[in-house]
């Protein structure tokens, strides 16, 4: 091999180096796109509510799956509505394997209207899949404080139609059960797509 040969496979050598390097030194993980929550990750804490058939329901139960929680309620004109709709069009964007493995819960925050029946007919017609839960006052303050949710009824002329002020954030769960990422209201679809593939491929 001649000199000026050795030289080009030595230049070409060091360049490949050069750029390995880089990627090594400024490549980083991906990140989410939501609000994420520091490490140590908080536990979520234990839900304990009402299915539509009467049972009782546990967020334990979930598990090993991904859990997207969301407090709204069924009388809602805008936000819940939205939101359940976001949430239906990004378990569509997931392979059906792992669409499987995300749980999306709906809690209400006006119980004095929303029955369990009437909270799982809301969110099937979402999607099948999802699931609606109510409870006792008592039984939902505890949920509402321990999940930082912000909940006041709006009076209205009417008695029955009064509407409810509420946070409106979407709370990713991992298959540990800790808290990892939130989302505001609004989130583009994909974002949250993009960071239920985070977690689900962890």
């Amino acid at each position: 091999m001649d000199r000026k040969t050795l030289l080009v496979g030595l230049g070409s050598f060091l360049v490949i180096l050069m750029v390995g390097a880089a990627v090594l030194i400024f490549a980083k993980p991906a990140s989410f796109r939501g609000t994420t929550y520091g490490e140590p990750y908080p536990q979520a804490s234990e839900i304990a509510l009402t299915r539509s058939d009467g049972t009782s329901f546990r967020l334990s139960e979930l598990r090993g799956d991904v859990v997207l929680i969301f407090f709204g309620y069924t009388s809602c004109p805008d936000v819940c509505p939205t939101t359940m709709a976001e949430l239906k069009v990004a378990l569509t964007e997931l392979s059906a394997e792992d669409a499987a493995r995300v749980k999306v819960l709906f809690v209400t925050v006006d119980p004095d209207r929303d029955t369990p029946q009437l909270v799982q007919e809301y969110v099937a017609r979402f999607n099948p899949e999802f699931i609606g839960l109510s409870g006792t006052q008592v039984e939902l303050e505890k949920v509402w404080q321990v999940y930082g949710i912000y909940r006041e009824i709006v009076p209205s002329p009417s008695a029955t139609n009064y509407t409810v002020n509420h946070t409106a954030r979407v709370t990713l769960i991992d298959q540990q059960g800790n808290m990892r990422v939130s989302f505001g209201f609004d989130t583009p679809v994909e974002d949250i797509v993009h960071d239920l593939n985070l977690i689900l491929k962890r």
